[in-house]
């Protein structure tokens, strides 16, 4: 099937949603067991971490772990915003920096300033959307980010959209409690479908769509570690408790230009394998065997692939072994935690 289908459904008793492109699952997001990201506590400061700069909150939602934590003593009360998920039997990690995000508009608190995004380029466009954005801040001051998708949009519904995130930050920035509380709620699967996958698609909310539509065959293929790429070879994708491991495989071809094939589809299926899988932190690439002097194309064929991605990927580069490195954003809860 050609073109963009999302499936909103539910695994088990878990929330989730699928993006379909061209009948291939290019997305998936599922709930998990701990708080969302993007949730907000009001914490309380528990004990500080020498050597590491950081300090153990106590939040409604468990422990939870703070970076930078200039002149905050123990016992006193702070805001922080969950900024991903937990490692099995580590803190939540946690943010001082609030960020509100909704399809349109990302509001900053602490970064004020209003910018646009790069993506829309036409000035007569731009100047509609910062008209937009300067009626509906009404002289808050607060950061406003204009997302991609308000391109074209209808300006009611990005002014909404702006005024509802400006409402509840300034709700948060207003709270003056002292006792451990969940101020706001992060998003789930279905809402992230809505804000995140703003692209023209379909949309299937009929209960029994994943088996329907095939995302539950793409799911068991995405459980196992073999992954075919174009050109008939394999790339093999392991977690393990300290990094992904991927392995390129050339299968049947054995051309010269085998390995320089192999690791290229590697590159552009890569981004796609690891967003289905919702695996982060390190990953370590075993590429196939190829010159030293195609590892440019390679590079940036990787590069390329990982632009359109929207977690945040730095490619690190070679090891002294050969390997590619990578570090990559725990945003997302491992398809394998939820898939057991």
């Amino acid at each position: 099937m050609k073109g963009r289908r999302i499936v909103l459904d539910h695994l088990g008793d878990r929330e989730a949603a699928a993006l379909l492109v061209d009948g291939q699952l290019d997305d998936f997001l599922i709930d998990a067991d701990g708080p969302r990201p993007g949730t907000v506590y009001r914490a309380i400061a528990d004990r500080p971490v020498k050597g590491q700069g950081g300090m153990f909150l106590k939040t409604l939602g468990g422990p939870a772990f703070l970076r930078q934590i200039k002149g905050l003593a123990p016992g006193q009360s702070i805001i922080v915003q969950v900024s991903g998920y937990a490692e099995p039997g580590k803190a939540l990690p946690v943010t001082q920096k609030l960020l509100f995000k909704s399809r349109y508009a990302i509001v900053t608190p602490d970064a004020p300033g209003l910018n646009i995004s790069r993506s829309i380029k036409d000035e007569q466009e731009r100047d509609r959307l910062l008209e937009i954005a300067h009626d509906a801040l009404e002289g808050a001051e607060v950061g406003l980010i204009l997302r991609s998708s308000c391109a074209n949009a209808d300006a009611e519904e990005i002014a909404e959209d702006i005024a509802n995130m400006v409402a509840l930050a300034a709700e948060i920035a207003g709270d003056t409690g002292r006792e451990m509380a969940v101020l706001a709620e992060g998003d789930g699967p279905h809402v992230l479908a809505w804000r995140d996958w703003t692209a023209s698609a379909e949309v299937v909310t009929k209960p029994g769509g994943f088996a329907l539509h095939g995302v539950l065959d793409a799911l068991d293929v995405a459980s196992g570690s073999a992954l075919p790429v174009e050109g008939g070879a394999m790339i093999y994708i392991e977690p393990t408790r300290a990094l992904v491991a991927v392995d390129v495989n050339t299968g049947a071809d054995t051309s010269l230009a085998a390995g320089l094939k192999a690791n290229l589809a590697c590159a552009r299926a890569l981004p796609r394998a690891l967003r289905v899988r919702g695996l982060g932190g390190q990953i370590v690439l075993d590429v196939a065997p190829m010159p030293k002097k195609d590892r440019r194309a390679f590079e940036t064929a990787l590069r390329q692939a990982f632009r359109s991605d929207d977690t945040e990927t730095a490619l690190v580069g070679w090891t002294p072994l050969g390997h590619y490195e990578l570090q990559r954003k725990r945003a997302r809860i491992p398809l394998s935690e939820v898939m057991r």
